[in-house]
């Protein structure tokens, strides 16, 4: 077993998505946990402590924006980096995720290998394009 490259918390609503998402990170060496909305990441997220958090926006319960925002508002969560996953690719969405302090923004569908890169990115501590 080689090196885990870090912890990954994957959240969004729809269980394809979080299961490609969760396979395509283990496979390149990433430790991941699921969670199904933002309510649920915001439950788990102290337990997992993950270096990278991929947050689907459109979900139930609690949505990504405003998940992201209570992550960056927490002290023992504000370091985590995020990645924003969206069908929305307007240039005012990525406007506003910067205003939260997103770290990165990712259009469904996505490019898994895309997903990746910037996963590996953020975790070793690198800034990717917003």
């Amino acid at each position: 077993m080689g090196d885990v490259l870090g912890k990954v918390l994957v959240v969004d609503d729809d269980e394809v998505i979080r299961q490609l998402i969760a396979v395509n990170l283990n496979l390149e060496g990433f430790e991941v946990v699921t969670a199904t909305d933002g309510q649920d990441c915001l439950e788990r997220v102290l337990d997992v402590m993950p270096d990278v958090i991929t947050l689907d926006v459109m979900m139930p319960f609690l949505d990504g924006w405003t998940t992201a925002q209570r992550l960056r508002a927490e002290e023992a969560t504000s370091h985590i980096k995020v990645v924003l996953i969206t069908a929305r690719a307007q240039d005012d969405d990525k406007v506003r995720g910067r205003g939260i302090g997103v770290d990165a923004y990712l259009t469904k569908p996505f490019d898994p290998a895309e997903l990746i890169q910037v996963v590996r990115d953020l975790a070793a501590g690198r800034e990717v394009e917003l």
